[in-house]
């Protein structure tokens, strides 16, 4: 679609990745960016710039919307593509799945990344180990056509660095 092509390229113009493109009721438009390097969070003067470049461009592009929503991922981040299920390899997540395995729908495990296919074919098969219902590990194996949604599990220190 030609508005997520002009989105993405602005998006990575100002030197950030996209992670989604919403649209909601009463013509909101959400987009979400992250750094690519990771480890430097998105503030909030990241969002605006954002928020002014896309506000320009979809004018003169004659994109509609009534309301712009620049934001970040959050600590509850949706993961979608096969890129960020491998990134990921190794957190926490929440998964739902689109029809039940196992006898249910939502699991809590620990991503696994890859386990078998290559990340562009849509056949890869996914891992995460979980809890099952009688306390044991288990693991459950996914393919993205299989996944409803699936966002990290939000973990927060209070404490702060050690000096």
């Amino acid at each position: 679609m030609k508005e997520q092509q002009i989105i993405f390229a602005e998006v990575g113009n100002l030197g950030y990745s996209l992670v989604d493109i919403e649209r909601e009721g009463r013509g909101l438009l959400r987009v979400t960016i992250e750094n690519p390097d990771f480890d430097r969070m998105i503030t909030v003067e990241d969002c605006e710039k954002v928020s002014h470049q896309l506000t320009y461009t979809l004018a003169v592009e004659n994109v509609p919307y009534e309301r712009l929503e620049v934001s970040s991922p959050g600590l509850d981040r949706p993961v979608k593509t096969a890129a960020e299920f491998i990134r990921f390899a190794g957190v926490e997540i929440d998964l739902k799945l689109r029809v039940a395995a196992s006898g249910r729908k939502n699991f809590r495990g620990m991503l696994q990344g890859l386990k078998s296919g290559s990340v562009d074919s849509p056949d890869a098969k996914f891992s995460l180990l979980f809890e099952a219902s009688d306390g044991s590990p288990a693991e459950l194996e996914f393919s993205l056509a299989e996944v409803e949604k699936a966002r990290l599990v939000p973990v927060i220190d209070f404490k702060g660095k050690k000096s």
